[in-house]
């Protein structure tokens, strides 16, 4: 079998593929990039540990360059510590590190919330929150896997939370949200413990935030918002107790 025809895996998943069509190498290099991040982020690779480049293209079936160029993707985002001529070893965090940055994150995203509500809406956002929440709905009430559902809706949650960002029109919040993603776990785009049931309330939840934003509740919407990202924390500690069991 040609390297990244299928992205077929050892455990015998398949990445999307388009009726029946070799994707494109984008397509298949960004399929690569979000299966490690999944992978990292539910402590499926033990931190401090090195990730070798050979065993996994071995593992994956493809040639190392797509997977030397992920790992280096991750390493930019803060998942892997990369030293010249040792290769990439997953990053280690302290529980203290990512109990802080989610409780900065609430703050930040709390306040963003409530500056949007008060100063509403543009037609842009609207329609921008309108198309994340829509592709939300489709990728948790579909047939795909759930590699390929979580994919698509840490896409859509990183949409739908830059979208209230931009809102609030606040350089400040901003910044804030920034510096939360030092932690790369504290990121909207990096979905922690996908647990389906668990998601679709948090995408509820999603849907009472806006509302309360378009209603132009400002109190409403901070208190929404802060319990939303509050319930990802809980679901991330929760996630790392029952793997240290």
């Amino acid at each position: 079998m040609q390297k990244l025809d299928t992205f077929e895996l050892a455990s015998g998943g398949l990445a999307p593929e388009r009726s029946g069509e070799a994707m494109l190498p984008a397509t298949r290099s960004a399929w690569l990039v979000e299966h490690l991040r999944q992978a990292l982020l539910d402590g499926r690779y033990p931190p401090g540990s090195r990730l070798n480049e050979v065993h996994l293209s071995q593992e994956l079936d493809v040639s190392r360059t797509p997977v030397r160029a992920a790992l280096q993707t991750l390493a930019g985002e803060g998942l892997l510590h990369h030293q010249p001529n040792k290769g990439f070893t997953v990053r280690e965090f302290l529980l203290t590190e990512l109990v802080e940055a989610y409780d900065m994150r609430a703050l930040a995203e709390g306040l963003a919330a409530r500056f949007s509500a008060e100063r509403g809406l543009s037609d842009d956002a609207r329609r921008t929150i309108d198309a994340a929440l829509s592709d939300g709905d489709r990728a948790l009430s579909g047939s795909d896997d759930l590699e390929a559902q979580r994919a698509a809706y840490a896409q859509m949650n990183q949409a739908f939370h830059g979208a209230v960002h931009t809102a609030a029109k606040s350089d400040l919040v901003r910044e804030v949200v920034r510096i939360c993603q030092r932690v790369p776990q504290a990121s909207a785009h990096n979905v922690v413990a996908f647990d389906l049931a668990g998601i679709r309330r948090r995408h509820d939840m999603h849907h009472a935030i806006y509302h309360a934003i378009l209603a132009r509740e400002p109190q409403e919407a901070e208190r929404l918002m802060r319990e939303h990202v509050v319930s990802v924390k809980i679901s991330m500690i929760e996630n790392i107790a029952r793997r240290g069991r």
